[in-house]
């Protein structure tokens, strides 16, 4: 659906855009004081439910719950539907921007999830003022933060397909995109993640004595030194991979010997493919290196969010959409990744990348520190009624 740059009476998305914003500007001023008050009294994983309750009832609609503290909210018309996902969790850190509205509570919406919220709430009662050609069902998930997810409980639970939704559509600030400008692109934009452990046996002993042992400690060295090579080299160079592996254990004492050493870390990748010969090859140099110093080693791989594949449909017009509103439109694509991810084996997806603009430099998602600005609620929620509009013609 190509999006003109003025309303034609006879093209009725066109008209719905025109309506829905202007009622949408009439929410944003409620949506940013919702924002203020989130933040300030934010909820981690698992415990969402006081964030559920106040965004249901600023909403001001029948709620169902969904994954424990999640909740799903519908108007519109029965049959297809296009959903809008929203994240309810905290990070549980001390926040330090010196915001008037900062949270006291030792938890703190560090990711933006407060921002997603008001966004959203603004958008579904904007909703409530025009007549949608499809159904809008509001996802409210919880633990995004922590696995198990929440997002594997949805899919789980078959209520999106109750619901016959035929996409799902989020918005997620992002600090290395410029501010202002929202991202659509097709293909990979998240990669999937998978925590790994490297567990090295030998035989410990005293360090005077190191040839009656078989020290596992140098062993895992090499293996943990090894595995980003080992990964590059089974890949495309055009095929992003990262293996990271910050923690390492060994002794608890200088002159000890360990009988097992252990490392853990992260694998990233950005195609289902990638990650599962990226696996096979780090097992394999696992053990080469543990037998060649008469260990034994395991790797061991506990699988989390897939990569986020966004719908390259959905994409295409949602950036049509985002360009007619005047919204400056980039490109973005990351190593991190989002449980957003896990819908993709159910419906199409469309994530979009809002820019919070702080750059390299400055604090990150995740960082006590990263405040985005006000005026990214009416950006996030431009990119979800985008979303919600490419959608609409793919749902329809």
């Amino acid at each position: 659906m190509k999006a003109p740059d003025t309303v034609e009476a006879s093209d009725p998305l066109n008209a719905l855009a025109a309506a829905w914003r202007t009622a949408l500007d009439a929410e944003l001023p409620h949506a940013v004081a919702l924002r203020h008050e989130l933040h300030a009294s934010p909820y981690v994983s698992g415990e969402e439910e006081p964030t559920a309750k106040r965004v249901v009832d600023a909403i001001g609609l029948h709620a169902e719950p969904i994954a424990g503290t999640g909740r799903l909210l519908r108007l519109g018309p029965p049959g297809p539907a296009v959903g809008l996902r929203a994240e309810l969790d905290a990070l549980p850190l001390a926040e330090l921007t010196g915001a008037p509205f900062a949270s006291p509570n030792g938890a703190m919406h560090a990711c933006g999830h407060d921002v997603h919220l008001a966004a959203l709430v603004a958008v579904v009662r904007a909703a409530r003022r025009v007549e949608l050609p499809v159904g809008l069902v509001a996802l409210l998930q919880p633990r995004e933060e922590v696995g198990p997810t929440g997002a594997a409980d949805v899919v789980d639970s078959g209520r999106l397909l109750d619901h016959h939704v035929r996409a799902l559509i989020a918005a997620h600030v992002q600090p290395l995109v410029a501010a202002g400008c929202v991202t659509a692109d097709a293909g990979p934009v998240n990669a999937s993640v998978d925590e790994v452990d490297i567990v090295m046996t030998g035989r410990g002993g005293h360090g005077a004595y190191p040839h009656l042992a078989a020290d596992p400690v140098p062993p895992l060295c090499r293996a943990v030194l090894a595995l980003p090579e080992a990964a590059r080299s089974a890949t495309s160079p055009l095929h992003p991979v990262v293996v990271t592996v910050p923690q390492i254990e060994g002794s608890n004492a200088p002159n000890i010997l360990p009988d097992t050493a252990r490392a853990s870390g992260t694998v990233r990748a950005m195609r289902e493919q990638d990650r599962v010969r990226v696996h096979e090859r780090l097992a394999r140099t696992v053990a080469g290196i543990a037998e060649a110093a008469g260990c034994t080693g395991e790797y061991r791989v506990r699988r989390g969010e897939p990569a986020l594949v966004n719908d390259a449909t959905l994409a295409a017009a949602s950036r049509e959409w985002l360009t007619s509103f005047g919204v400056p439109t980039a490109s973005f694509a990351s190593c991190g990744s989002d449980d957003f991810a896990t819908y993709g084996a159910q419906v199409p997806i469309l994530m979009h990348f809002v820019g919070t603009g702080e750059g390299p430099g400055g604090p990150m998602l995740h960082d006590a520190r990263y405040l985005p600005g006000d005026e990214v609620v009416g950006q996030v929620a431009s990119a979800l009624l985008a979303g919600y509009l490419a959608g609409a013609s793919l749902a329809g």
